[in-house]
Formats: C-alpha cells, structure tokens, sequence
C-alpha cells in the first residue's frame, strides 16, 4: 500500500468529517437559512463528496477484489464531480459577494432563497454531467498510452479540465479585484461622512483585505501547480510528483470550512450553543459592513 493512498485517505476522512459538521451546524440552525448559507451548504456538501471520493477511490484500489473497471471509473467520476462541484461553489460565493457589494441597496431584497437554490440545482446537475464523463467514454482503459496523471482520464480531457480551472481562478481574481476596489471606495465615503469612525472603518478594511489575501492565496498554493502540471505531465512522468501536488488540492477541501464557514460570526455562535449552549461574552457582535468582504 503506497503511503501516498494512506495519506490521501486520511486526508479524505478528516475532510469528510470536517464538511459533515458544517453541513449539520446548517441543516439545524433554522436562523441559517439565507442565501449565503446556502452556498457556504453546497461547498460543504462538495467538499463532503471529495473525502468521501478520496475514501472510495483507496477503497476501490486496494480492498475491492477483483479489480472492476465500473468502480474505478464511478470512483473518478465522483472525485471530479464534487471538485468541480467546490470550485463552482467558491466561484459563486465570489459572485454573490462582488453582487452583494456593487449593488448594496438593492440586492438583498432581490436575492430570493429560490433564485439560489435554483442556481445552485443548476450548477450542481452540470457538475454531475461533469462527473459522468468518465464512465461515457472519458477514459485511457483501453489504451494506457493516452493515460494523463489523472488516470483513467485521458491527457487531452485533463488539459481540458486544468485550462477550465485556470480560467475560473482568473475569473475570481477579477471579482475579488472589484471586491477590493468597491470596498475601498465605501471604506472612504463612509469615513468622509463620519470621520469619528475612520480608524474602526480602516481597521475593517484591513481585515477584509487580509480575508481576500488569505482567500486567494490558499486557493492558488493548492490548486494552481496541481493544474499547471496536469497540462504539462502525462502518466510516463514519475508518480511521486503527481502525489505531491494533488495532496495539496486536496487539502484545500479541509481549509475551505476554516476560511468560508467557522469564521462567520453566526455559523461560530451556532457551533459555541452547540458545544457547550452558551455563547462566550467576549464574543465580537459587530454587524458586518461592506468592507468586512
């Protein structure tokens, strides 16, 4: 048993878990029920999906005797439905939070819970569709020499798929460009109509502007060298590599909760009722502004 699997499975488990709690802080605090809450539920469920697909994919390997080509590729396919699944989901929580800020007054009220979950179904069926390529012919079964890194998918469909991610990690830099722009600009205007809260509105800018740091940063150092070398490398290139980055993607499905869910203010209240049915009275009840992006 290679101690890359090992670790990927250990990695998925504690991803599982991880994601299993903040879908069960969502589904049982009726107050969490906002569109935002939503998203924050479907890249947790994605995020869910991928340990369990981590699990399933050791599972197939290395307990499932004799080997079956169906299960390896049900196996993939999972892996690169709910992937796909958590970076639509970080994409649209972008959007919602560049909507959110550029049209402040107004689009709140236009933001309906069934709008979102339309949405949210909509992206949900395309990256199943996503994930059913596998087992619709999207494989290197019966010919190993087409084999990219991420077997059985094929070179050319993996280059496909890296170059989709890196133009929606493009896309989200832009958004969270304007985000940083929009929030600046409301930062100024708020503190030139009153100026006794100028310090507490650019120590809130600072703090969302080290938000969007950590955002993208954690992103990019988990994904991008995982996807560049999917352009570049093919299953003849030494798997040790291959490991080595996609352990960090993976990963990135364990931070995700940390950066997205636990640091909201309702989602940490819920967790302390939770945990020990009381909320800690240094516990910070300042409402959120445009800037705390």
């Amino acid at each position: 048993v290679s101690p890359w699997d090992i670790a990927l499975c250990a990695t998925g488990t504690a991803v599982a878990g991880e994601n299993a709690l903040v879908l069960a802080v969502l589904f049982y605090t009726p107050s969490l029920r906002a569109p935002m809450f939503l998203l924050i539920g479907s890249l947790a469920l994605a995020d869910l999906l991928a340990g369990l697909g981590l699990v399933a994919n050791f599972a197939v390997r290395y307990l499932l005797r004799p080997p079956s080509e169906a299960a390896e590729l049900a196996a993939a396919g999972m892996l690169l439905a709910a992937f796909s699944a958590s970076v639509c989901s970080l994409l649209a929580i972008t959007v919602d939070r560049y909507l959110s800020l550029y049209n402040a007054l107004t689009y709140h009220s236009e933001r309906t819970l069934g709008f979102t979950c339309a949405m949210v179904l909509l992206m949900w069926l395309l990256c199943l569709g996503v994930g059913m390529l596998p087992l619709l012919g999207w494989n290197c079964l019966r010919d190993q020499s087409t084999c990219s890194i991420l077997r059985p998918v094929t070179k050319d469909n993996a280059a496909v798929l890296a170059v989709t991610f890196l133009l929606l990690f493009a896309l989200m830099m832009q958004l969270y460009l304007q985000i940083c722009k929009i929030a600046f600009r409301h930062a100024q205007q708020i503190a030139v109509q009153h100026q006794f809260i100028a310090t507490a509105q650019a120590t809130s800018t600072r703090k969302g502007l080290s938000t969007l740091s950590l955002i993208l940063g954690t992103f990019a150092l988990c994904w991008i060298p995982f996807a560049i070398y999917s352009l570049v490398a093919d299953s003849t290139y030494p798997v040790v590599y291959t490991y080595s980055l996609a352990l960090p993607a993976t990963c990135n499905s364990l931070i995700n909760p940390i950066i997205y869910a636990f640091r909201n203010p309702d989602i940490q209240k819920s967790l302390w009722l939770a945990c020990c049915g009381c909320i800690p009275s240094t516990f910070s009840s300042r409402p959120r502004t445009s800037s705390d992006v």
